[in-house]
């Protein structure tokens, strides 16, 4: 499995770490609310472990904002607080299950094995399409008219967003949040992703998807509008 794990007390990461290495699994890690959303938007994973309290984001708030950008990885959150209500607003936040501190890691382990049996049941065909262009958001393998693309992380994370809110536009701000979070570059970057994902998918075709909206974002354009 590959796990994304959001915690920022260092040593119940440590002893998450150590458990789930030994048995062959990959992890990644964020001590903070703000680089875990940003992974996790950047990267696939098979499970996120998240902590509710956490600093720049907390959990409850991560957990929304990747629902809200189309990120249906499971979550299972951990939390030090078990009353009826702390656990609502976890499943209120859409996560998936909920994991109240201490914990036996072997319980953990049979949670995130059962998230990832209901979750390949739901993914088999996660596809978003525009047009004739479609995303395979299992692969990031982009396809057009017979033509495929493996996509890098930024472009997958630009063009997904794009097609999810299609034919809407996306602000710049937008893109810039899903990529780099608080930790904007110069807009010079922003630009140059832009330049290379048009010039992916439209130059070699008639059509350009790819519209540029003077002073706000960038928005995808379907033939049947030219």
């Amino acid at each position: 499995m590959k796990l994304l794990l959001v915690e920022d007390h260092k040593d119940i990461a440590g002893v998450i770490f150590d458990y789930f290495e030994l048995k062959g699994d990959e992890l990644d890690y964020a001590n903070n609310g703000q680089h875990g959303f940003n992974l996790a938007v950047a990267e696939s994973y098979d499970v996120i472990i998240l902590d509710v309290m956490l600093p720049k984001m907390d959990g409850l708030t991560v957990c929304k904002s990747l629902r809200e950008q189309g990120v249906d990885t499971p979550v299972l959150m951990l939390t030090a607080r078990d009353t009826k209500e702390d656990i609502l607003a976890g499943f209120e936040s859409l996560a998936d299950d909920y994991l109240v501190k201490p914990f036996d890691l072997d319980i953990l382990d049979s949670r995130i094995q059962a998230l990832v049996r209901r979750q390949k049941g739901k993914v088999a065909n996660r596809e978003l399409q525009f047009g004739h262009l479609k995303l395979d958001m299992n692969t990031r393998i982009l396809q057009r008219e017979g033509s495929r693309y493996a996509l890098n992380p930024s472009q997958y994370t630009i063009l997904r967003l794009l097609m999810q809110k299609a034919p809407d536009v996306v602000s710049k701000n937008e893109i810039s949040d899903a990529l780099w979070g608080d930790e904007e570059p110069d807009s010079k970057v922003l630009r140059s992703h832009i330049y290379q994902l048009r010039s992916l998918i439209d130059r070699p075709f008639e059509h350009a998807y790819l519209q540029t909206v003077s002073k706000v974002g960038y928005r995808l354009v379907a033939e049947v509008q030219e």
